[in-house]
C-alpha cells in the first residue's frame, strides 16, 4: 500500500444549503478535485473521505445532505465523520493513517481556510508530510474585521502563505500526484 493518502475533506452536499454558498468557483474546483481523486485512485493511493456532521441544519445526517457533493465521483477507501474543524480530532483518522503506514497526506476539499487548513496544520504537528493542494479546495467570499469582502482567491493566497514551508508544501494536483508516485 502507498505511504501517501489523499484526504478529501467535507466535499458534501451540505454546503449549497448554507447562506454563504457561492458557486462562482465551483466548475474549476470540481475539475481539479476530480483530477486529484482520479489520479490518487489510479496510483493505488488510499482515498479518505471526510464528512462534517452536526446535530441540526444541513450538516445533520437527518437533512439528507451529508453525502458527496454533486459533480464529484469518489469510491473512498474509508469514510470518517468529524464534528471539529480538523479531520484528525476525535475521528480515529490519525490511528488509521498510522496503522496503515501512511506518512504523507494530500489535503483537498471544502473550505480552504477552515477545515482544510486546520487539518493541514494538525497533520504537520503530528509528523506527517503534507501536500496542500489549494487548487483542489473551495471557499467562499468572507468579510474581514475591517468590513472588506475578501475573494476566494485572496483567501487561497493567504492560506498558501501561512502554510507554505511551515506546515505543508503547496502543490498543484499534478505535483502532489507525481511526488506520491515517486515515493511509492
Amino acid at each position: 500500500m502507498s505511504e501517501t493518502a489523499l484526504i478529501v475533506i467535507d466535499v458534501q452536499q451540505s454546503f449549497p444549503h448554507r447562506p454563504y454558498w457561492d458557486a462562482a468557483d465551483l466548475p474549476r474546483y470540481l475539475e481539479r478535485q476530480q483530477a486529484l481523486i482520479d489520479g490518487a485512485e489510479a496510483a493505488g493511493m488510499p482515498v479518505i473521505q471526510i464528512f462534517h456532521v452536526e446535530d441540526q441544519g444541513p450538516f445533520s445526517k437527518e437533512s439528507g445532505h451529508v453525502r458527496t457533493l454533486d459533480g464529484i465521483r469518489i469510491s473512498p477507501t474509508r469514510i470518517f465523520e468529524k464534528r471539529r474543524h480538523s479531520a484528525l480530532v476525535g475521528t480515529g483518522l490519525d490511528v488509521w493513517l498510522t496503522q496503515n503506514g501512511i506518512r504523507h497526506v494530500i489535503i483537498s476539499g471544502i473550505r480552504t481556510e477552515q477545515c482544510c487548513e486546520t487539518t493541514t496544520r494538525h497533520a504537520s504537528d503530528l509528523g506527517f508530510a503534507v501536500d496542500y493542494v489549494s487548487e483542489a479546495t473551495l471557499t467562499f467570499p468572507m468579510v474581514d474585521a475591517l468590513g472588506v469582502t475578501r475573494s476566494p482567491e485572496e483567501i487561497r493566497r493567504h492560506t498558501e502563505m501561512v502554510l507554505k514551508d511551515r506546515f505543508a508544501r503547496i502543490a498543484t494536483v499534478e505535483d502532489a500526484l507525481d511526488t506520491a508516485r515517486r515515493a511509492a
